[in-house]
């Protein structure tokens, strides 16, 4: 899988033969130089070359963005404080997803830096795009019901057909035609060429922001209703009943929860039995005693919060591909750009003005929003994964500090299947499928209980459960590399 790589997988096909390199010389090469073929006996063999070095920041970048979400994901019920926003502003986990974006535009960048024959390349840029949008719905479409549920299965009718994954394969698939479609054969020798060579791909950006921004604040947003399945008003026993929510709206603009227009396309274009049914905002102070945790609903809760959202729908999918397209951008400075000094000068420029746009236009208006994905909250973590990459790159690649982040390193050249395996609790599942006598009684709910009766504390036991969880996945994604076994779409 070459550029659907895409913060998961690795910067090329073969992913031990076509990462995205970095000379001596400090110029950027998208694959190895090839092995010298073998000399005849009694000529002068030439002088041996030296292998060029890996961008190892890359790979330490998608390693570190796929702890985060394993962290954020298995340690965010015990720890409300690293999970999601619940609707409005940002935390620490809100900026994962978008580095799972950003990363792929810089990955697509060097991976589509030649391109000999376009339409070729848009096929299997499409396949493998479809491949990765499948895998999705397989392992998120609710086909696999996850920890502490040994059952399998979905209902057609009521199958999510959106997602991370869907949404990667979404940002990359656009991303990818944008590199090898919109690009001229422009030489690079200064910024103004630069502008030229890239232009139209900044273009296209501010076109999928412009037409976002007019259907978010454009479109009027009626009084709907949902199906919700009723219960027993003495003992609250859940029925086979099925009743009606009607949801007032009458609005045009509108951010909120109940009646914004990312909720409106999605419903109109998927339906409604097609969406997540546990969205964040239930973890609101409207819709939860425990809030920003999830809880039972208060007295009076308004009845929006038992709507389906879904935070990978399509309106917010279109915003989200403009991660990618930043993305871009920082690949192409990696390309242009011959030394230290330029690539980091660049990327610092760059993140200052994407992090100070999405402030100001917070104060504009329009508020930082994950599962919206707002404009400002886009421009916001692109700027902050810029930084992270800048750091990183200096650290690794300029420094060449590396064994304090190979663990990193490691997960980002397996990503993909570590995803898969961890974050999609596929391996986690399969392991509860082996237990003793009772469900309750397998290895990783055995071990979870362990160390929290160690730190006399669940919530400290939690973490340091997913720490450990990590810190297995890195060290198997490790013994993965050291066999030369990469996951391929």
């Amino acid at each position: 899988m070459d550029a659907s790589v895409v913060a998961i997988a690795g910067d090329g096909d073969e992913v031990d033969r076509r990462r995205p390199l970095l000379a001596p010389t400090n110029e950027i090469h998208p694959y190895p130089e090839p092995p010298l073929p073998p000399q005849p006996p009694g000529t002068d063999a030439k002088p041996e070359q030296q292998k060029p070095q890996r961008v190892a920041s890359l790979d330490v970048f998608r390693g570190l963005t796929v702890a985060m979400m394993i962290l954020v994901d298995d340690a965010g019920g015990a720890w409300p404080g690293i999970n999601h926003a619940p609707w409005l502003g940002v935390t620490v986990a809100d900026f994962v997803m978008p580095a799972f974006l950003f990363i792929i535009g810089v990955s697509a960048a060097l991976v589509f830096k030649k391109t000999p024959n376009k339409i070729a390349t848009s096929k299997k840029a499409g396949y493998r795009a479809i491949k990765l949008f499948i895998l999705g719905v397989i392992l998120q479409g609710g086909y696999i019901h996850g920890r502490h549920n040994l059952t399998y299965g979905v209902d057609l009718d009521h199958i999510r057909w959106l997602g991370v994954l869907q949404r990667i394969a979404i940002g990359y698939f656009l991303a990818a035609i944008a590199e090898i479609w919109l690009v001229n054969n422009t030489l690079v020798d200064s910024p103004v060429s630069y502008v030229k060579k890239y232009y139209m791909e900044w273009i296209m950006a501010i076109m999928i922001s412009a037409l976002y921004i007019g259907l978010v604040f454009g479109l009027y947003v009626s009084n709907w209703e949902f199906e919700v399945q009723t219960s027993n008003s003495t003992f609250s026993i859940p029925s086979n009943e099925v009743g009606f929510k009607t949801i007032h709206c009458d609005v045009r603009g509108s951010l909120g929860p109940p009646c914004n227009a990312v909720g409106l396309v999605d419903r109109f274009l998927l339906g409604e039995n097609h969406l997540y049914k546990n969205p964040v905002y239930k973890r609101t102070k409207e819709c939860s005693v425990n809030s920003p945790d999830y809880g039972p609903l208060p007295p009076n809760a308004p009845d929006w919060c038992l709507a389906p959202f879904d935070p990978e729908g399509l309106l917010s999918t279109l915003m989200a591909a403009v991660s990618c397209f930043v993305g871009l951008h920082f690949g192409h400075v990696l390309i242009h750009c011959k030394n230290h000094s330029q690539r980091m000068m660049s990327w610092l420029l760059a993140s200052t003005v994407l992090t100070v746009s999405g402030f100001l236009l917070q104060l504009l208006g329009m508020p930082f929003s994950k599962p919206l994905y707002t404009v400002s909250y886009m421009l916001l973590s692109g700027g902050v994964s810029g930084f992270l990459l800048l750091v990183l790159y200096y650290i690794v690649d300029v420094m060449h500090i590396k064994k304090p982040l190979v663990l990193f390193q490691w997960m980002g050249m397996n990503a993909l299947i570590v995803y898969v395996l961890a974050a999609c609790e596929l391996f986690p599942t399969l392991l509860q499928g082996f237990y003793w006598r009772s469900p309750e009684n397998n290895l990783v709910d055995a071990t979870e209980s362990l160390l929290q009766i160690i730190f006399h504390s669940e919530r400290w036991g939690t973490l340091a459960f997913v720490l450990v969880e990590i810190i297995f996945w890195c060290l198997a994604a490790c013994f993965l590399h050291m066999k030369g076994i990469y996951l391929k779409l």
